[in-house]
């Protein structure tokens, strides 16, 4: 016999729908420790991506807000202390004791260096707005759709860990 007639050919190729409707709603795919993965625990893992994808949105949406709220703070510190000075100026224009001008320029600083905080601290919230929105597109474009082919597929796949990237 010839090397062509012992060759091991495939009788029939099914997709991961086609073995999943035939195997009584368990698919064949099987997780790192050989137990067969359920469709719940290929939804599960599903809604572990969803999930991970929406929290980190969520950050970034909560970065936004806070962010905005930042700067609606800025801006009404810096209207105060705008007032503050323009009391201090009608106070010794009054005639009144100095003391109490010196207060009203005291009170416009502290209101300045509010402004200024939050300030940074808006400039802080931007920053986590945009780290959490890169980390949720780095994370869709690693792993978008992987979780679909890996549960739609027939076969074993490999134990978690095998294709890290060193």
């Amino acid at each position: 016999m010839s090397d062509e007639n012992n060759a091991i050919e495939p009788t029939a190729v099914q997709t991961g729908a086609e073995v999943a409707a035939g195997s009584g709603g368990s698919l064949p795919a099987t997780q790192g420790d050989n137990t067969p993965t359920t469709w719940g625990g290929a939804i599960s893992g599903i809604l572990n991506f969803i999930s991970l994808g929406l929290r980190v949105m969520a950050l970034a949406v909560a970065a936004a807000l806070l962010k905005e709220q930042l700067h609606l703070l800025k801006a009404r510190m810096r209207r105060d202390a705008a007032r503050a000075r323009r009391l201090a100026e009608q106070l010794g224009q009054a005639g009144v004791d100095p003391k109490f001008q010196a207060q009203a320029l005291e009170v416009a600083a502290a209101f300045e260096r509010v402004a200024e905080a939050s300030g940074e601290v808006a400039a802080a919230a931007d920053q986590m707005e945009a780290n959490a929105q890169f980390v949720k597109d780095a994370h869709d474009t690693e792993y978008g759709g992987i979780y679909e082919r890996v549960n739609a597929s027939p076969y074993a796949q490999p134990k978690p860990g095998f294709n890290e990237v060193h």
